[in-house]
C-alpha cells in the first residue's frame, strides 16, 4: 500500500494498512529526563566500519539513503544494550520544512532539525527480512542534526551528492565512505526497545539513541530540503517533513547510560 506523510496517506492513515502503526512498542517516542532510567550495566557500543563498504546514495521519495554492503559482517555495530554484532545496511535522515523541527524523537520537549538513522540488522537471522521479524532483529544507531555556526565538515560527503538524486528514484555511487566520521564526540546514549519508524512499522528495534547531537548548518538542511519526492517526469514536490509524530511509550523503560 502506497503510504507517505502528507494528509491523505501520512502517519495518522498508517494503521488502516499497517496494523502493527498501532501497537504498544511503537517509536520514535518523547525522551524526557524525568522519566529515563540511569543504568549502570549499560556498556559502551562500538562501530567498526569498513568504507569499502558503502556502495550508492538514492532518493526514494521518502528520504535520501546511502547503501551499505550487508552479505557478510564487514560493517558492524556491538556492545552497548546489543546481544551480540549488527550489521550496517543503510543509514537515512529525517527533516523538516524548516531548521525548527524534523527529528523523530523528541527530548525533554526539544525537536531537533533533523535526525540521522543506521539500521543494523541480527545477522543470526537468514537475512534482513527475517530479522525484521524478531524483537531483537534490528539495531538503529540515531543522531540528532542541530543548526549551528559551526557545523560538521563530514556532512559534506553526502550533501555534495544531493545533486544527483534530485528526483524520486535517482541513485548515485557513493564509494568509500565510513559514516562513523558522522559520530558525536560524546557516546553516551538513550536505549529502549521500538519499532521501525516506517510502515510496516514492526516492532523490533533496540534503539540507541545518542545524546548529543551534531551540528549541521542551515544551508546543509536547505540542501536536504532540496530534494524532490516526485520523479522527473512529474512535478515538483519538495521532500520535506519526512518525519512520523511520537508515539505513545506505555509502560517501557528508557535507560540511560550516562
Amino acid at each position: 500500500y502506497p503510504w507517505g506523510y502528507d494528509g491523505d496517506n501520512g502517519p495518522d492513515q498508517w494503521h488502516k494498512n499497517y496494523p502493527f502503526a498501532k501497537g504498544r512498542h511503537q517509536s520514535p517516542i518523547e525522551i524526557n529526563n524525568k522519566e529515563v532510567h540511569y543504568d549502570s550495566s549499560l556498556l559502551p557500543w562500538f562501530a567498526s566500519y569498513d568504507p569499502g563498504a558503502a556502495k550508492t546514495i538514492l532518493n526514494n521519495g521518502k528520504t535520501c539513503r546511502v547503501v551499505f554492503d550487508d552479505s557478510f559482517d564487514r560493517s558492524v555495530l556491538r556492545g552497548g544494550p546489543l546481544p551480540g554484532v549488527y550489521r550496517l545496511r543503510q543509514l537515512h535522515f529525517h527533516w523538516g520544512s524548516s531548521d525548527d523541527h524534523g527529528s523523530e524523537h523528541v527530548v525533554n520537549g526539544v525537536r531537533y532539525a533533523g535526525e540521522l538513522h543506521l539500521l543494523h540488522w541480527n545477522p543470526k537471522y537468514s537475512n534482513y527480512l527475517d530479522a525484521k521479524r524478531r524483537t531483537d532483529g534490528i539495531a538503529v544507531l540515531a543522531i540528532f542534526l542541530q543548526v549551528g555556526e559551526t557545523p560538521k565538515p563530514e556532512m559534506k560527503r553526502i550533501l555534495e551528492e544531493i545533486n544527483a538524486i534530485k528526483t524520486k528514484g535517482k541513485n548515485a555511487p557513493f564509494p568509500n565512505f565510513d559514516p562513523s566520521i558522522l559520530f558525536p564526540k560524546s557516546h553516551d546514549y538513550w536505549t529502549y526497545h521500538g519499532s521501525v519508524t516506517t510502515p510496516p512499522c514492526e516492532e523490533c528495534v533496540t534503539w540507541i539513541i545518542l545524546r548529543d547531537p551534531i551540528i549541521v548548518s542551515s544551508d546543509q538542511m536547505a540542501k536536504l530540503r532540496s530534494l524532490s519526492k516526485n520523479a522527473e517526469n512529474e512535478p515538483d514536490h519538495p521532500l520535506v517533513d519526512n518525519w512520523r509524530p511520537t508515539q505513545p511509550r506505555y509502560f517501557r523503560m528508557v535507560s540511560a547510560s550516562f
